[in-house]
C-alpha cells in the first residue's frame, strides 16, 4: 500500500480556466513529489488502480481528485501514462480534519482475473 498523506485536490483547484495551473496545484505537486517512492515503478501497459480517498469533509465529490492525481503519477513515473488505466476502484472514506490524504495500490490489468487480483482486492474492500 502506497500511502500519500496530502489532501487530493479537484480539478477546480488545480486549474484555473483550461489552460492555467493554480499555484496550489504546482506546490501540492511538488509536496507529493518528494513522498511518493522513487523506488516503485509503474511498468506496465494497462493498469488496475486500488483507491482509498480519504476527505475530511463529507461533501466532497469522489473523483475531483483523478485528473490531478493521475496527472501527479505521470510526472513521477516516467513510464506511467493514465491512458493506460483500464480499471478503477474508488472508496470514498470521511477522516479527521488534516488527515485528507490518497491511499492507492496499482497492478498490471489483465483480461481476466488474476488470483493475486482477488486477494488485493479482498484485502482493499475489508480495510
Amino acid at each position: 500500500m502506497i500511502v500519500l498523506n496530502e489532501k487530493p485536490l479537484s480539478v477546480n483547484q488545480a486549474w484555473k480556466g483550461k489552460r492555467f495551473r493554480t499555484q496550489k496545484y504546482k506546490d501540492w505537486c511538488f509536496r507529493c513529489i518528494t513522498k511518493l517512492d522513487s523506488n516503485s515503478e509503474l511498468i506496465g501497459s494497462k493498469y488496475i488502480f486500488y483507491i482509498d480517498v480519504y476527505y475530511s469533509n463529507s461533501a466532497s465529490d469522489i473523483d475531483n481528485c483523478l485528473k490531478p492525481f493521475f496527472d501527479l503519477l505521470q510526472k513521477k513515473y516516467e513510464m506511467f501514462d493514465d491512458k493506460n488505466v483500464y480499471s478503477l476502484v474508488i472508496n470514498k472514506r470521511i477522516c479527521s480534519k488534516g488527515q485528507d490524504r490518497i491511499e492507492f495500490i496499482a497492478t498490471e490489468f489483465k483480461d481476466y482475473i488474476t488470483p493475486e487480483q482477488v486477494d488485493i482486492f479482498d484485502t482493499f474492500m475489508n480495510e
